[in-house]
């Protein structure tokens, strides 16, 4: 399997359509938790990054410098804690695409681990604390303990069943970082927005090997 340049500018594509879809959705959840405005800050990101695939990178061949750009362009439009996590994990992915128009089994899989740790490094948080790593965690470990006789595309479906089950699991947990750590009981009964948002992130890049050969 090869999944190429385009593939991956149409799995960014297919994020920015996602989060204008969903923006209402991710802020309602946030609306429960804090400051009711996740699905617009991811909105705005992305439009964003909507503006440099359209124009600055168009042409762009180098998977290493969209990922770079898709982090810096994201970091600037959003100011909120979400954008130094995402730029984080964009820029530690550009480093396995560096230089790359194509990107095999491994490459892929590096990537996706890269970009999961920048995030968890920079987010320090834990499992269970009601946040994106709830989802980002059990979706890196589960990348990290593949098997040799598995496809990218098997390994990258059990991740993100690993991935669902984290984020669905912040529904019943008690907020323990941010604005929302505040609600204590009352941070039940609502899953968190970033395991959400992250979660559909995962999903649109599933829904983009199905265009691979």
């Amino acid at each position: 399997m090869t999944y190429t340049i385009e593939n991956y500018k149409q799995f960014l594509y297919a994020v920015i359509e996602m989060m204008e879809k969903e923006k209402d959705y991710l802020s309602e959840l946030d609306r429960k938790l804090g400051d009711g405005d996740h699905g617009v800050t991811m909105s705005i990101g992305w439009q964003a990054v909507k503006e440099k695939l359209d124009n600055e990178l168009q042409n762009e061949r180098d998977g290493g410098e969209i990922s770079k750009v898709v982090a810096k362009t994201f970091l600037n439009a959003v100011g909120s804690s979400v954008g130094p996590l995402y730029a984080t994990g964009f820029l530690r992915g550009s480093k396995v695409l560096k230089g790359k128009t194509e990107f095999n089994h491994s490459e892929l899989l590096d990537f996706w681990i890269a970009f999961g740790d920048g995030i968890k490094e920079r987010g320090q948080a834990e499992v269970g604390d009601k946040t994106m790593i709830d989802t980002i965690q059990p979706f890196i470990q589960s990348l990290r303990e593949k098997r040799e006789d598995q496809s990218f595309s098997e390994i990258f479906d059990q991740a993100l069943v690993s991935a669902e089950n984290g984020m669905l699991s912040t529904k019943e947990m008690i907020s323990k970082k941010g604005r929302s750590s505040r609600l204590g009981e009352r941070s039940k009964g609502f899953l968190d927005p970033g395991a959400t948002s992250i979660y559909f992130i995962l999903e649109c890049f599933q829904k983009s090997l199905f265009s691979v050969t």
